[in-house]
């Protein structure tokens, strides 16, 4: 409820509960609950998981359509990278009827470990619209793309959008570089870019960010509610 209520503040349309707030911990009356508040602020609701499972998706594929969710995230792990495409895009297109019968578009997220050609090549298999790619634009460095090469291999399957910013800085000692998050607008995003390549006709553009650890979980929140404000502010400037 609280997110809920951080979205409102800002004006933003879309909320999309993923696996760091999993909805299938609550209670019915409390999905209910959660669904109305949406409702009466205006605001849509999404949906992900983590890690392909068929019996996790088909729970979440209830969930969705119980608080009437548009988009179910799924981002494909390490475990994942290792099975056949073949035998993940038989998975998938195993889900369809329940996935149709409930308007749920299954957003396929690029993950650390799942290089976006190997996406494409699974979506080239399922080949059906209600699965397309929620694309994110900074994930894909650990897969050894480039921000821009992953947005361009991607761009056309794209039905759902993480935009995050980030930021490159060298070791103190001279030893390697660490990469981290940082407010939108502030990192190495090339935010305009990002939005220019990809078709945003009935699709969302979901704000995220990596907050690295500040020590305790006041500080995290004040900082979460600093890089907020500043970055809804950056994203809807350049969604205008």
């Amino acid at each position: 409820m609280d997110v809920l209520e951080v979205a409102a503040m800002h004006g933003l349309g879309v909320v999309q509960y993923a696996d760091n707030l999993p909805l299938h911990h609550l209670e019915e009356s409390e999905l209910d609950a959660l669904a109305d508040v949406a409702r009466e602020k205006g605001i849509a609701l999404e949906l992900g998981t983590q890690s392909f499972d068929t019996t996790e998706v088909r729970r979440y594929i209830d969930i969705g359509k119980r608080i009437g969710a548009g988009i179910l995230r799924v981002a494909l792990d390490a475990p994942d990278a290792k099975r056949p495409v073949s035998d993940l895009a038989a998975d998938l297109q195993d889900l369809l009827p329940a996935l149709k019968a409930t308007g749920l578009r299954l957003a396929i997220e690029n993950h650390f470990n799942f290089p976006s050609r190997r996406i494409v090549e699974l979506l080239d298999h399922v080949d059906d619209e209600q699965v397309g790619v929620c694309l994110d634009v900074a994930n894909s460095i650990c897969a050894g793309e480039w921000p821009m090469e992953t947005v361009e291999i991607l761009a056309p399957y794209t039905i759902n959008l993480h935009l995050k910013d980030y930021v490159i800085e060298p070791d103190p000692y001279g030893v390697g570089f660490s990469i981290h998050g940082t407010p939108l607008g502030t990192g190495r995003t090339d935010i305009d870019a990002v939005l220019d390549a990809i078709d945003r006709r009935d699709m969302s553009v979901i704000y995220e960010h990596w907050l690295q650890w500040p020590g305790s979980f006041a500080e995290a929140k004040e900082a979460e509610r600093d890089w907020t404000e500043q970055s809804a502010r950056r994203l809807k400037a350049a969604i205008r």
